[in-house]
């Protein structure tokens, strides 16, 4: 074999390497990472657990933020805006979210709701805009804000010279001429609709009487100069106003009628409701306006929502902590102690856990008699609640409680206390956090099944509950059915985010998966 000729390496390249310059000897660059500083990072590549996470902040925002934004209570009711639709200002120019109905309609019915708009200005017919299909049908879109038009009310004398001193001041009308008893059509129970001011042959929206052109007839109560009651008679008209003056120009309908030690008005309820919040109440109303819509007891959706949201977050969380806190220390003697003290608390919780959750609630009832309803609720949970966690606990600790690094450690003198808090909970955290965090929307669940069954009753004062406003809309499904979809949808969003941040949890809290790539 033929040597080969190598070029001779220069001897100044070789340096002889010192015990110190070893790279095994030197300190590492990295920055530790902490445990919770690691499971947050891997949580953080987990897409849908960070989506659901998002999705629960945006809800407890909601919750929180809403009640104290909205001007309307949990208490609020108004049995004129009853099943009103959700309307937003900002799609008050379509046909979406504007709170109107497409409606296709006779003549009849289509002129009652027209004619709201030729006295008034107020249109039930938005824009007064129609059209009529071939078979008659007048095809329109119906203002539920608007189609409750005119009302009657008993004021009394002082009552009813403030709201003129209203209508002067800011020159807007409420107080419209009224229509004698004899020419008003009666409806069972003999209740007169304040929407007919015009001449009708019957006792139904269906006996219209028109003149020759065409047009509807005015039956207004005519004011007779010299009248015993000429104090009460309104002076003001808002320009524009037609048919309401006489030939040389002066008033004369009469805008009430003496009813007793009172007088009675017919008044728009739009602008009546107006006033009666912003001058009489005061509470802060300035104008019937629903976002989500009314349930059928006239209460705003929105608000209900987000206050019942808010309940069912306080009361879930503090039952999930008060359950974790009890189940985890009953868990942790059982699963770290074992053999007879094992056996005979595992007896105690299977005996607990057998007891159906609605015969515990029913007995508290029974027992408790007229007691807080939030009490006998929390206390029926609390009784069964921390089993679970319990159980999650025992085996967690039967897992690791035989690992060599706690063996170790308790041949070094460690003592229990240690050993449970340092070296067991550590690696059952996962577990239990994520446990806790699925107890929150199965608490949410269990309790709005027992108030959208009936079981338990929250609807009191200023509380509700998600379950009460479903089963409120349950009755109105063919006619209003977004009572009970929008809060079915914000039940939706929240469990299923739940589920989503709950498997995050559980493998960022998952000790095999630390320092890896996840």
């Amino acid at each position: 074999m033929e040597a080969k000729n190598y070029e001779k390496i220069p001897a100044e390249k070789f340096n002889f390497v010192k015990n110190h310059d070893r790279f095994h000897d030197q300190k590492l660059q990295t920055k530790a990472r902490g445990y919770f500083a690691d499971a947050f990072s891997r949580f953080c590549k987990n897409r849908g657990s960070v989506v659901g996470a998002i999705i629960i902040i945006i809800l407890i925002l909601f919750a929180i933020i809403v009640p104290f934004c909205t001007q309307y209570s949990v208490a609020y009711t108004d049995t004129y805006y009853r099943t009103t639709l959700p309307k937003a200002k900002l799609f008050a120019n379509t046909n979406f979210w504007d709170g109107c109905e497409a409606r296709a309609d006779g003549k009849r019915d289509f002129i009652y709701y027209y004619a709201m708009g030729l006295e008034t200005g107020h249109n039930a017919v938005k824009n007064q805009e129609y059209t009529v299909d071939e078979d008659g049908f007048y095809h329109y879109r119906l203002d539920s804000y608007q189609k409750i038009g005119m009302k009657y009310v008993q004021l009394t004398e002082s009552e009813y010279k403030a709201l003129q001193d209203y209508q002067d001041k800011y020159e807007i009308q409420v107080i419209y001429p009224t229509v004698r008893k004899a020419n008003r059509p009666q409806f069972p129970p003999n209740a007169s609709d304040a929407n007919y001011y015009y001449k009708t042959t019957g006792t139904g929206r269906t006996d219209i009487v028109y003149d020759e052109n065409g047009n509807i007839i005015p039956v207004y109560d005519y004011y007779v100069e010299g009248n015993a009651a000429d104090k009460y008679t309104s002076k003001m008209r808002i320009e524009g106003a037609d048919g309401f003056l006489d030939e040389e120009g002066n008033v004369c309908y009469y805008s009430y009628a003496i009813v007793g030690p009172t007088v009675e008005v017919r008044v728009n309820y739009y602008e009546y409701y107006i006033y009666q919040h912003t001058q009489v109440l005061k509470d802060g109303i300035t104008e019937p306006y629903f976002i989500f819509g009314t349930t059928g007891n006239g209460q705003d959706i929105l608000t209900c929502l987000a206050s019942g949201a808010r309940f069912s977050f306080i009361f879930a969380i503090i039952v999930a902590v008060v359950n974790m806190f009890v189940g985890a220390i009953y868990g942790a003697v059982e699963g770290y102690y074992g053999g007879k003290a094992d056996l005979f608390m595992e007896r105690i919780s299977d005996i607990l856990a057998a007891v159906p959750i609605m015969i515990v609630i029913t007995l508290l009832k029974l027992h408790m008699g007229g007691s807080s309803q939030i009490l006998v609720l929390f206390l029926a949970f609390f009784m069964t609640g921390w089993i679970g966690m319990a159980s999650t606990t025992r085996m967690q600790f039967y897992r690791y409680k035989n690992q060599e690094y706690v063996l170790a450690a308790r041949t070094l003198g460690a003592k229990d206390r240690r050993i449970i808090w340092k070296h067991i909970f550590p690696n059952a955290l996962g577990t239990l956090v994520t446990s806790c965090a699925l107890v929150i929307p199965s608490m949410i669940f269990s309790e709005t099944n027992l108030s959208y069954l009936g079981i338990i009753n929250l609807s009191s004062g200023n509380i509700t509950s998600v379950g009460t406003l479903i089963s409120q809309g349950q009755a109105a499904l063919s006619t209003a059915p977004y009572i009970a979809l929008i809060p079915s949808v914000f039940l939706v969003l929240l469990m299923l985010s739940f589920n989503l941040f709950g498997n995050g949890l559980r493998d960022a809290f998952n000790p095999s998966l630390r320092g890896t790539e996840g």
